[in-house]
């Protein structure tokens, strides 16, 4: 911890507001550095949005985002590079004139359960192949998908960085794919990916999500997600993270909590979700957001035999994906009852629930082939701001840094994903140990980086 003569009388070096990835990313970069940090979190648990809920012997996701294997912040965060990943048969299915058709990556017969650093190599190494088996499995248009794809996988992120910014509905047909490859599983997959139906987002953010894709796997984290905060937490020293703490205000030097006093510090960072943090700072942007709705039913059996995640396309109903995902995880289900998750986004997340519920049964029986009549909805939650909006054109690397011993992360200053919420956090921590003259290993690398 550092000290001074001049202001011995702090509770601690840094003090963090918000205990979800980016308050907990930065934590652990700051104690990596000896920094002493106390991080404040007004639920009485962490995670923030990457909650489970528990309700007889099912794990029922609040979040609708995908983890990635390619994510490079699930190695470069410490402790993630131990976590769990439950891959997802590569490519997904997408539901369209009646059927499922797999669509991205040929159908794999390898089921494995490795961590996020394994996963992550096998990926790499199954990159360079991606074309020649997409032309395989699915003649002309899985080639042409495959290299495009490829192509997006080999480009660094700079180069996307560089590309004109536009609405990205406005750019699928410039792709160089044939319309019923666009319309059929480039625009659900983004949809998707983004929990943006419109496609009003930034093109550059959904290159980068796209690029994400063709890298790597898309996955679950074993046990929930709710496993990956909690891992974090796991690994900072005892009596870092303190729950049920409402912070009320915040400025360079102190935090006023309601009930808990005042906190004072050498710096605060202020890591919550984008309308807590426009609240505790005046004057900070707040974006807009995407609404999204989780679904989650269970059925006397599976409706389907694999890991797979089915994009709805066409719009002929309210979910844009869904996955039975005791097949992914099995440790989501008790043994014998699936675990079916679907995902509502726009408009019909908004929709009651009881009417929500019957419009996709309508359409889970069509996708899955089976009557849905007999399922039993576990949960359904529905968030208004589940996903900050990133409109173009969108900086993929808003400040971090207000002033000097204030500074600001979450997803709602890089991109809306788990990994733009990690690396957020990294950049945070950067710019505190910068400020307080702390230079960190590989300090010059990872500050350009960022």
């Amino acid at each position: 911890m550092l000290s001074s003569a001049r202001d011995t009388a702090i509770d601690a070096d840094v003090v963090i507001v918000g205990a979800g990835l980016a308050g907990l990313s930065a934590a652990h970069r700051l104690t990596a550095a000896g920094v002493s940090v106390v991080v404040l979190e007004a639920a009485p648990y962490v995670g923030g949005r990457m909650t489970t809920d528990r309700a007889d012997g099912f794990l029922l996701d609040r979040t609708a985002q995908l983890l990635n294997t390619s994510f490079p912040e699930l190695l470069r965060t410490p402790g993630l590079d131990a976590l769990v990943l439950r891959p997802f048969t590569p490519g997904v299915l997408v539901h369209a004139d009646g059927r499922n058709q797999r669509t991205g990556e040929p159908r794999s017969t390898k089921r494995a359960f490795p961590t996020a650093r394994a996963l992550a190599t096998a990926a790499r190494a199954s990159r360079t192949a991606r074309a020649a088996r997409a032309s395989r499995a699915g003649g002309l248009d899985q080639a042409r998908l495959g290299t495009a794809l490829g192509r997006l996988a080999a480009l660094p992120a700079h180069r996307v960085l560089a590309r004109p910014d536009r609405p990205t509905a406005e750019t699928l047909a410039g792709r160089g794919l044939p319309a019923r490859t666009v319309e059929g599983f480039l625009r659900p997959l983004l949809a998707s990916l983004l929990c943006d139906p419109d496609l009003t987002t930034s093109s550059r953010c959904a290159d980068l999500v796209l690029r994400d894709y063709a890298r790597g796997h898309l996955c679950l984290p074993a046990g929930g997600a709710d496993t990956v905060p909690a891992l974090l937490a796991s690994l900072l020293p005892p009596g870092t993270v303190r729950t049920g703490v409402h912070a009320k205000a915040a400025c360079t030097t102190s935090v006023s909590t309601a009930g808990h006093g005042e906190l004072r510090c050498r710096s605060v960072v202020v890591a919550t979700g984008a309308r807590a943090a426009a609240e505790l700072i005046p004057g900070l942007r707040m974006p807009g957001f995407h609404p999204v709705t989780v679904l989650h039913h269970t059925a006397p059996e599976a409706p389907l035999r694999e890991a797979s995640l089915i994009i709805a396309a066409g719009r002929r109903g309210p979910v844009a994906h869904t996955m039975v995902a005791s097949e992914v995880d099995p440790s989501r289900a008790p043994a014998g009852r699936p675990l079916i998750t679907s995902t509502v986004l726009g408009a019909a997340a908004s929709l009651p629930t009881a009417e929500l519920d019957r419009a996709a049964r309508a359409q889970l029986a069509r996708v899955y082939g089976t009557p849905t009549g007999d399922w039993q909805l576990l949960g359904a939650h529905h968030d208004p701001e589940a996903v900050p909006a990133m409109p173009a054109p969108h900086d993929v690397r808003r400040p971090v840094r207000l002033l000097s011993g204030l500074y600001v992360c979450g997803d709602h200053r890089d991109t809306s994903t788990v990994q733009g919420a990690l690396f957020s956090g990294r950049r945070a921590a950067l710019a505190v140990l910068r400020d307080l003259g702390i230079r960190a290993p590989q300090d010059s690398e990872e500050l350009q980086a960022a």
